[in-house]
């Protein structure tokens, strides 16, 4: 009941803000469309616990719905903070008009897609999984056998194979999801809407009627904010106008925190021959999660650009690892945050991807971040880096850190680590030019998703430095979890820095099971992660990377790629849900069959290995493990295995007694169906059937 009524404080928040929604001169539509969605999801959670659960017992048998509520009372607060910014542009005093208007605070919002990209996101997410908490919450309320029973009945309806339709979805429960086609056609059109609304409110501001006629400076900031996005202006404006321009202090790299109107920015600054090309890729994106240009600016007579980027943010993700990182944690950050993390990061990378632009430096130095407002542990991600390309090559570092948040982030390692296999084939062989690739940045998320999940430098521990490494990796050597890390995020992490770039995944299936994933540990808050002496999480009841395989076969629109649009996220959490059940089903049938032989199998399914450093079994003569890294032994002519050897020539003494011998990423045998990427056969599990909830 005190998640409910928090959620009622907030719904309530928001709603007295839009009582004066005359005011608001900055994206009105957007904040009027997330006020209608946050009351919607307030209904439609309160609804199905009036419907589903008994008021009498909201004290143990309410326990499973807590997290859930807990999490979309997170996100009608940043819902709520938006909106505050919006109506940060103008004050009320005096009716919003000229004298009142705040330039520098509509020039940080104008442009943004966070209402929908970030905020709507985060309420149909959490909307989708605390329908499904109700729901586990309803499989065991009250005392009726015969009640209990027609629910479950009525939820293996629901959740019936042949529901996992768009369409169908849409009609039977588009406004529980909140995924009507009303709400949808105004999620895709809003931010055009306040666009067109914000270019007729500036006309009007610099007509010689207007009450107070704006200043030959203001008429030029007035034509800065109706420009469309990427649009390059005199550096004059900027430096000269009425803005007030200062620089404050230097990042890193090629990146200024400046004050300009009355605001905290950063600004890019570019030159050179490729500074235009640069400009226009960051223009080009617009994205919560991707680093993009908000205003640009070109100073004729030095010949070099002025970039206002989107939004200021604090650090870069591999100092603030090490800042958060200390010897009472086993690792960095809880389990659910380092998972939102790893979605974030994917779904910048899918955004990129989706408009054809591929990073090739994605590495934690490129990856931006800034703490929450709420100091919840919670951090807001940028992916930066991407427009310009830089030569690869083993042992060296990234060209200029590509303008990233900190320069010095990866002083002393060897950025080769972050490359794929191929990329640094490709380099060796004297091809640099050729080295982005979608598979390859998946490669080097699968190694920040290591850092991540360890706190651990991949290769920290290592002590070949420079081309050795470069050699050692092309050779299928990669890190080693140095304690039992999460099964599922594991194996997934291994798909995506596999040997093979046709195995790993593309960044739209990434996102599709960290989303699921990450619904799977807020619905089971005894699975978080973070001191020393935790207990080893438990699996979920299914094979993710296998139900996004099947999914991709059902699906015909997860096929075609391309970026996932926010209104489709509760169809996606619906037919995971769906499939998840369905194997659950069959491993209940056959779980007395299957009971002997599952627990000698040996797989590479996402819930399917024996540890944290992958599959293990005493005989294994394919890998070796190696200065705290997984190793490949290549075979010879005749079908034996030749001895490993590293880079230093030297031959690694024979391991005996109970050192482990681990399969490599490169020794995982593609499937030999005509499978999908993602579709490795899945070990089912031998236990009870169970649903992945804290009431089982």
């Amino acid at each position: 009941m005190e998640q409910l009524r928090q959620l009622g404080e907030a719904v309530g928040s928001i709603n007295a803000l839009m009582a004066f929604e005359q005011e608001l001169r900055i994206n009105p539509r957007q904040c009027r469309l997330l006020a209608d969605a946050c009351a919607q999801a307030l209904a439609a959670v309160t609804g199905e616990v009036r419907a589903q659960l008994r008021f009498e017992e909201r004290g143990a048998k309410w326990r499973p719905i807590e997290a859930p509520l807990r999490e979309l009372h997170r996100a009608f607060r940043d819902a709520e903070s938006y909106v505050r910014q919006c109506f940060g542009a103008a004050s009320a005093a005096d009716g919003g008009g000229n004298s009142s208007w705040r330039w520098g605070r509509a020039a940080a919002v104008a442009h943004g897609t966070e209402c929908v990209e970030q905020h709507l996101h985060a309420i149909l997410w959490c909307v989708a999984v605390a329908v499904e908490a109700v729901e586990a919450a309803a499989e065991i309320a009250g005392s009726d056998a015969d009640a209990i029973a027609r629910r479950r009945t009525v939820l293996a309806k629901k959740y019936d194979r042949d529901t996992v339709d768009p369409t169908l979805f849409q009609s039977a429960h588009g406004s529980v999801y909140l995924v009507s086609r009303e709400l949808g056609a105004r999620m895709d059109m809003a931010w055009k809407e306040d666009r067109w609304l914000l270019s007729q409110l500036l006309e009007e501001m610099k007509s010689p009627a207007a009450a107070r006629p704006l200043t030959k400076a203001e008429r030029r900031l007035a034509d800065v904010l109706a420009a469309p996005r990427g649009k390059v202006h005199p550096a004059s404006v900027l430096l000269t106008g009425a803005g007030e321009y200062s620089v404050r202090r230097r990042l890193g790299g090629r990146l200024k925190e400046a004050q300009w109107m009355g605001e905290s920015f950063a600004v890019k600054h570019l030159a050179g021959d490729a500074a235009e090309a640069e400009v226009a890729v960051l223009a080009s994106v617009a994205h919560p999660n991707v680093a993009h240009a908000a205003h640009c600016f070109r100073d004729e007579e030095r010949k070099e650009y002025l970039v206002v980027m989107d939004q200021l943010m604090a650090r870069d993700l591999g100092s603030y690892i090490r800042e958060v990182s200390c010897p009472r944690r086993r690792v960095p950050f809880p389990l659910v945050v380092a998972v939102d993390i790893m979605l974030q990061i994917a779904r910048g990378m899918e955004h990129l991807h989706a408009n054809n632009i591929y990073h090739g430096e994605l590495n934690p130095s490129n990856v931006l971040v800034k703490p929450r407002q709420q100091h919840d542990g919670y951090v807001h991600v940028k992916v930066a880096g991407f427009e310009r390309s830089g030569t690869v090559t083993s042992g060296a570092k990234p060209s200029a850190n590509n303008g990233n948040a900190n320069a010095n982030a990866s002083d002393g390692a060897d950025t080769c680590i972050w490359y794929a296999p191929e990329v640094l084939e490709k380099v060796a062989g004297g091809d640099p030019a050729a080295t982005r690739t979608e598979k390859a940045d998946v490669y080097s998320f699968g190694m920040i998703c290591f850092e991540l999940l360890t706190g651990k430098v991949p290769f920290e521990d290592n002590h070949l430095q420079g081309d050795k490494t470069s050699k050692n990796i092309r050779a299928g050597e990669r890190p080693l979890f140095p304690f039992q890390a999460p099964k599922y995020l594991v194996s997934l992490t291994k798909r995506c820095w596999h040997a093979d770039p046709a195995q790993r995944p593309a960044f739209a299936s990434v996102c599709r099971v960290l989303r699921y994933v990450k619904r799977f540990l807020v619905m089971n808050p005894d699975q978080q992660q973070g001191q020393a002496d935790a207990p080893p999480p438990a699996a979920p009841p299914a094979d993710y990377l296998d139900i996004e395989a099947q999914l991709l076969r059902r699906v015909p629109a997860w096929q075609r790629g391309g970026a996932t649009r926010v209104a489709d996220v509760p169809f996606q959490m619906f037919a995971y849900r769906a499939v998840e059940r369905e194997k659950m089903a069959a491993g209940a049938h056959a779980g007395g069959r299957d009971r002997a032989s599952d627990s000698g199998s040996e797989g590479n399914s996402v819930c399917g290995e024996e540890n944290g450093a992958g599959a293990t079994t005493p005989d294994d003569a394919s890998s070796t493990v190696s200065g705290g890294t997984v190793r490949s032994r290549p075979e010879s002519s005749d079908g034996k295995r030749t001895p490993v050897r590293k880079a230093d020539g030297k031959t690694p003494p024979r391991q005996t007694g109970s050192q482990q011998k681990v399969k490599p990423a490169s020794a995982v045998k593609p499937p030999t169906t005509g499978r999908k990427t993602l579709g490795v056969k899945p070990e089912v599990p031998a236990r009870r059937p169970t649903s992945g909830h804290a009431s089982d």
